[in-house]
């Protein structure tokens, strides 16, 4: 199936927030060492997003819908665009960038064992429980300000006592990212 990529050049996508019981949050490492993310993937053509969600769930890391409770999601598209290295201008139509809707998933077990091998391009091969916010200190610099956003967004959800506290290299980390645009 092809994946739907809008008339503005961005691709649609899911981002999946994966969390604990203790509100730790799955951090997966791509496969050969590639930097570390939260399970994404596109939407393809004739899928809601949350289908999507299910599907990219299973693929990447070997859950399904019944292992996991459904929290929340964002509530817009959040963009991104590719460094112009990364843009494919061999490939039609041309894609230019992400818009994703983010959902938060807290598991339903903790005994839940993650797999890597339900296809033929495993997209991590390890991974690791981290606190709330160091994954936006450890995606790849064009993703930093969507992880934000999307972070932010979910914040409340995630804890309803209250956000997590930000952590010390927060102001660091994160001052000189590009803003994020909601899609509408």
């Amino acid at each position: 199936m092809s994946d739907v990529i809008d008339r503005d050049g961005f691709r649609a996508n899911v981002g999946i927030v994966l969390m604990d019981d203790a509100g730790q949050l799955f951090l997966g490492r791509r496969s050969g060492g590639k930097g570390w993310q939260f399970p994404q993937g596109g939407v393809h053509q004739g899928e809601s997003p949350e289908d999507s969600l299910y599907r990219e769930l299973h693929e990447e890391i070997g859950l399904r819908a019944e292992d996991v409770s459904l929290v929340g999601q964002t509530d817009r598209w959040l963009r991104y665009r590719l460094p112009k290295r990364y843009v494919r201008h061999d490939k039609l139509p041309l894609c230019i960038g992400q818009k994703q809707r983010w959902f938060l998933l807290r598991m339903n077990r903790p005994d839940t064992v993650f797999r890597f091998d339900t296809t033929g391009s495993p997209e991590f091969d390890r991974w690791r429980w981290v606190d709330y916010w160091q994954p936006v200190r450890e995606v790849i610099y064009f993703k930093r300000q969507v992880y934000v956003r999307a972070l932010q967004e979910l914040a409340l959800l995630a804890s309803p006592a209250g956000a997590p506290p930000y952590p010390a290299w927060w102001e660091t980390r994160t001052r000189g990212t590009a803003p994020v645009r909601a899609a509408f």
